[in-house]
């Protein structure tokens, strides 16, 4: 492609510059080719900037910065801009042939509830007869065709070249889950999304963004982005609900379980079997659980209506979903229920457990098993230590991914949020797999084994390796039902 065509609209100062074919855009110097465009970035722990010269050995024949290096080569353009990752998003954008005016992109985002929202509806639109993109944390689907994900939220090339191939595809909707993370390094600049749905705050991620203000900002900044002819749909009961879209240049709705919103929901009954909702005055049964999932459900209802799908064949859509991997999901053996979920933040620990002691009877016990997540913000490990301990009735706190943290001081965190006699309460096994096999072996006919922080994931990290690990594998071993 064209230079010119790849820098189209963007706001930029040339150098050296004629027009030439560009092979590839890349930000990683190491994948230089002859031809190619290189963006210097300036990242978390690198900066782009010091690999500029060696790009041009490579054969970048494009350097796209936000300071010019001290001596031009003449054989390349240089593009001095304000905001190298945002200049990517754009440029990716083009390079691609803006894929997202031509698919109808909407991205959810909040603390909790966006892989089952995205998941979700992603099912459902393939259920109304779409064609339909995914991008989650779990998994980036084209319809059925499964596509490996390694970010919640992919950089700038690979989010318009999977938009591409969507496009290419015949995908007329796209449901794409965007963290706080992504608005913050530019990763979404240049799209243009047709919706957008606000689901909670809550405390997570304090290691990236430092305070609770610039995280709420974050989440904010994506509603800030959505054009005038996109919709906003927001949690109306979470308190920062209305201000991510006190800027928005967005048609605003909102969505409720406790007052006057554009979709409202009531449980009407929450059992292990499912939910019995009224949905805007409809009544609907559901196969998901929690009050977590009612306002999951009352999201998707509000896009769906949103984009079109008629009120009653949505109801019926929503009665056929079940739970995504790794979120609320059952594994019996006799009249024992093992619960595997990735709650990984104090909110959702503490909605999780919520929602199993509304539903079980005084015989039968919760027994917890959690840990805590290494090289992540450190203040919410005594926190979730807490909840467990305080509304389980035994405790097994162990390692989730320790990545490169020692497990034992992770422990140790946990630990410290709890009195002396609640840590006499909780066990301590630091190995995953024996805390796993020892809460089923602990429990009796009737008990509830709530595993919670990995839900989904396959593996392990310790020491910056990864291994086979799988929570719901390691319940069947533990219960002997392989």
């Amino acid at each position: 492609m064209q230079l010119s065509k790849i820098i189209s609209n963007l706001k930029c100062e040339l150098h050296n510059y004629s027009d030439r074919e560009i092979s590839r855009i890349t930000f990683d110097s190491r994948s230089v080719e002859e031809g190619a465009l290189f963006v210097a970035q300036r990242g978390v722990h690198v900066d782009g900037h010091k690999y500029i010269y060696g790009a041009v050995k490579q054969g970048a024949k494009a350097v796209v910065c936000e300071t010019l290096p001290e001596s031009l080569e003449a054989s390349v353009a240089y593009v001095l801009v304000q905001d190298s990752s945002e200049a990517l998003g754009l440029m990716a954008s083009n390079y691609y042939d803006n894929p997202t005016q031509k698919i109808k992109l909407i991205g959810i985002t909040g603390t909790n509830g966006k892989t089952t929202t995205v998941t979700l509806l992603h099912r459902m639109f393939r259920q109304a007869g779409h064609h339909v993109g995914l991008i989650s944390t779990i998994v980036n689907k084209i319809d059925e065709q499964e596509i490996p994900t390694t970010h919640t939220t992919p950089d700038s090339l690979e989010l318009n070249r999977l938009l591409h191939e969507m496009v290419n595809a015949g995908c007329d909707y796209c449901f794409m889950e965007v963290s706080s993370h992504a608005v913050v390094q530019k990763r979404v600049a240049g799209l243009t999304f047709y919706g957008g749905v606000f689901s909670n705050i809550t405390h997570d991620h304090l290691d990236f963004h430092k305070t609770m203000k610039a995280y709420i900002e974050a989440k904010k900044g994506f509603f800030d982005m959505l054009p005038s002819g996109a919709f906003a749909l927001v949690n109306k009961d979470d308190k920062n609900g209305m201000v991510m879209v006190q800027n928005t240049k967005a048609a605003v709705s909102t969505y409720s379980l406790h007052g006057n919103a554009d979709y409202c929901c009531k449980i009407i009954e929450n059992s292990f079997q499912g939910l019995h909702l009224e949905l805007n005055g409809q009544e609907v049964w559901v196969r998901l659980v929690g009050r977590f999932n009612a306002y999951n459900l009352t999201a998707i209802y509000g896009v769906a209506v949103l984009c079109g799908i008629d009120k009653q064949e949505t109801l019926r859509l929503l009665s056929t979903l079940a739970a995504a991997e790794g979120r609320f999901e059952y594994i019996k053996s006799g009249d024992k229920v093992a619960i595997v979920d990735y709650a990984h933040t104090p909110d959702a620990l503490e909605n999780v457990i919520d929602t199993i002691n509304a539903i079980r009877s005084k015989k039968q016990r919760l027994i917890t098993v959690v840990g805590c997540g290494g090289d992540r913000d450190k203040t919410k490990r005594p926190e979730m230590a807490q909840i467990a301990v305080r509304k389980s009735d035994i405790v097994i706190l162990t390692s989730d991914n320790p990545r490169t943290e020692k497990p034992e001081d992770i422990l140790d965190d946990m630990f410290a949020g709890l009195t002396a006699e609640e840590q006499r309460q909780a066990l301590r096994i630091t190995d995953r797999r024996q805390a796993i096999k020892t809460a089923c072996m602990t429990a009796n006919d009737g008990d509830i084994i709530l595993v919670a922080g990995k839900g989904h994931e396959k593996y392990q990290e310790v020491n910056g390796v990864r291994s086979h690990f799988d929570d719901k594998e390691e319940i069947r071993k533990a219960f002997g039902i392989e």
